[in-house]
């Protein structure tokens, strides 16, 4: 996410690209960078407990933000993205004097768009294609997987620039909103708690997980003290855990043995 959105402030303001030009190349570039890093990083430590593979991601992560603040200026500043909708509003409803009008942001209205679409292409992918249902497969059980003839390593190498692709998109877009900077990434830890209250395993129960997650946390930002915001997506894990532990839409795996 975080070279994401460094990725398109470069190419915007240094290299001189056009938004709609260098929102693509990013994408693109950080699909590519995510199958270079499974290859030369992941790849070899396949068959691994899941925790080691966990925590070299981990500082992957460290690491990419280091020597991002390395880097004059761009890397130790706050910036902002250039891009061509800042600070526009949609109005609806209203007086003349816009007394009792809704007001939205254009850059939230792109967020929710776009998710939107991200969301429904992963879904169908996944869900109806040959490559998705594969890459299920491989995740639930490589060894079976492979087994059955289903190219593991080749798909691990596509998952990873997947990923790597949906956030960079993910950095674009929240760009705008939270400005560019170095701290930006841990935003995605936001994830792992929206994967746990929706369920692993389960696209609509990460989107339900995520909107419950965002609901808690602003609530808790209005109506409790400060500080309390960034802690209550973890208590309602927490809580989650004790009370449903699978999550709201996952499932029970059986094993036969």
């Amino acid at each position: 996410m975080m070279l994401g959105a460094f990725g398109g402030l470069v190419m915007m303001t240094t290299l001189g690209f056009p938004y709609w030009l260098a929102v693509p190349s990013v994408v693109v570039a950080m699909a590519l960078f995510g199958i270079l890093i499974e290859r030369i990083v992941i790849r070899p430590v396949l068959g691994q407990p899941a925790f080691s593979i966990v925590m070299l991601t981990i500082g992957i992560g460290y690491m990419a933000r280091g020597l991002i603040t390395m880097i004059p200026v761009i890397g130790t500043d706050t910036n902002a993205l250039p891009v061509p909708y800042k600070d526009e509003i949609w109005k609806f409803g209203g007086d003349a004097m816009g007394i009792g009008a809704v007001i939205i942001n254009v850059e939230n209205i792109v967020v929710i768009a776009v998710t939107a679409v991200l969301c429904a292409l992963l879904f169908a992918l996944f869900r109806y294609s040959k490559l998705g249902i594969a890459m299920q497969a491989a995740s639930q059980n490589q060894l079976a997987a492979y087994y059955m003839g289903i190219p593991v390593k080749r798909l691990n190498g596509i998952a990873w620039g997947l990923a790597a692709a949906v956030a960079a998109i993910a950095g674009i877009l929240l760009a705008p909103i939270t400005f560019v900077h170095a701290n930006m990434g841990f935003i995605g830890l936001k994830a792992f708690p929206a994967a746990v209250v929706g369920g692993f395993g389960s696209l609509p129960g990460a989107i339900v997980g995520g909107l419950v997650i965002g609901v808690v946390e602003s609530l808790a930002g209005f109506y409790l003290p400060d500080g309390f915001k960034d802690t209550a997506a973890y208590i309602v894990v927490l809580v989650m855990l004790m009370v449903k532990p699978n999550g709201l839409f996952g499932e029970k795996l059986r094993k036969k043995v």
